[in-house]
């Protein structure tokens, strides 16, 4: 018997999500995800009248594409896959990873071949389809969030179906205070962080492009960035684990980066292009469900209580000219129990300790 809650899951993403309407074409993209949840997809894009377009994948395919990549190659998947983008009104995407270190022994210049080719479908779809992307529990997921998998499953629908919609006002009232702002200021342990974000748009995510969702976003003026941060929640990049990552900033600059054993890694990624070393994103996360990372960076980056300070890309619609083919969302949490920590927004105490203190955005709190 098929669990139910995939049925709703398919429906929020086709429904709300992505919005599909009669007579659109919607690509369902599903990498290492049971036939159940592409069949529910299936049928909820065809119950809108829509067309739905199919594309499956697997870890070890995909790495094994990856480890002797060419230019020649990606050249050539990035033009049809361009060309099939384009014929699409929505995307939607689940992934799954049966290992979520599969990629870590892709050689980096490998990596940097099929990013740099790949970007250009990336961008087409973000800057021109609706589109909704997110994990699917696996038993590498629960290990990974230290839960048995039929409790992280428990918590993986609780998260992504969360009501989105009775979290709407107070995170545009959150977004209207943001673009209101010009200096931001984040204290805590290992951090001391100032820039401003006058004039760049502060976006809400509400259950529309990634979920779990739950945040709101902006960027950095690009050369405001001055201070250091200490990251004190573990991520993964490119199929590396790292943990304790530090950044020191001039002028916007990352200047100095650490990552103790992982130093050598993490400065081979900063240094992929100009723009990896800058800031491409700030924003806030106040999930009330997610509350431990996981190394998973679609569930961190919305951790109650927490934010993220992002190298590399700047997303257009929140744009502050950062290009880079770097986006990697690095996250802080600044909940008592991670150590605390304010944000303040030209001068005045907007959170602390993880807590929102306007009654404006109270409901954000966990």
């Amino acid at each position: 018997m098929q669990d139910p809650r995939i049925s709703q899951l398919a429906r929020q993403l086709v429904h709300y999500s992505a919005a599909v309407k009669k007579g659109e074409n919607v690509l369902i993209h599903l990498y290492d995800v049971p036939d159940a949840m592409g069949v529910a997809l299936i049928r909820e894009v065809r119950a809108k009248k829509a067309t739905p377009v199919v594309k499956i994948e697997h870890g070890p395919i995909t790495r094994e594409m990856a480890m002797k990549s060419t230019d020649a190659q990606y050249q050539l998947i990035a033009k049809h896959q361009l060309a099939e983008m384009k014929d699409m009104d929505a995307y939607i995407a689940i992934r799954g990873s049966d290992n979520i270190c599969e990629n870590s022994d892709v050689p980096t210049a490998k990596m940097k071949t099929m990013m740099t080719h790949m970007r250009k479908v990336l961008n087409y779809r973000v800057k021109k389809t609706k589109w909704c992307v997110l994990r699917w529990p696996s038993p590498s997921m629960a290990q990974q969030a230290g839960m048995s998998t039929e409790a992280f499953e428990d918590f993986y629908f609780r998260a992504c179906l969360l009501d989105y919609k009775s979290l709407l006002p107070a995170m545009n009232n959150l977004s209207r205070l943001m673009n209101q702002t010009d200096q931001v200021h984040i204290k805590g342990p290992g951090t001391d962080l100032r820039f401003s974000i006058k004039d760049i748009p502060a976006l809400v995510s509400g259950g529309n492009y990634n979920v779990p969702d739950g945040e709101v976003f902006t960027s950095p003026v690009k050369n405001s960035v001055e201070g250091h941060i200490t990251y004190n929640t573990p991520t993964l990049y490119q199929g590396i684990p790292f943990d304790n990552i530090r950044l020191e900033f001039k002028q916007g600059k990352i200047v100095k980066a650490d990552a103790g054993s992982k130093t050598k890694e993490l400065n081979r990624i900063l240094n992929a292009d100009p723009g990896a070393r800058y800031i491409g994103e700030f924003a806030l996360g106040f999930h009330p469900e997610i509350m431990e990372p996981m190394r998973d960076i679609l569930f961190d980056e919305k951790i109650a209580g927490s934010f993220h300070f992002t190298p590399g890309q700047a997303y257009e619609d929140a744009d502050n000219g950062n290009r880079s083919q770097v986006h990697w969302d690095l996250v802080s949490i600044q909940r008592k129990d991670y150590g605390g920590g304010e944000i303040y927004f030209d001068g005045k105490l907007i959170r602390k300790d993880g807590i929102f203190l306007p009654k404006s955005i109270a409901k954000l709190n966990y």
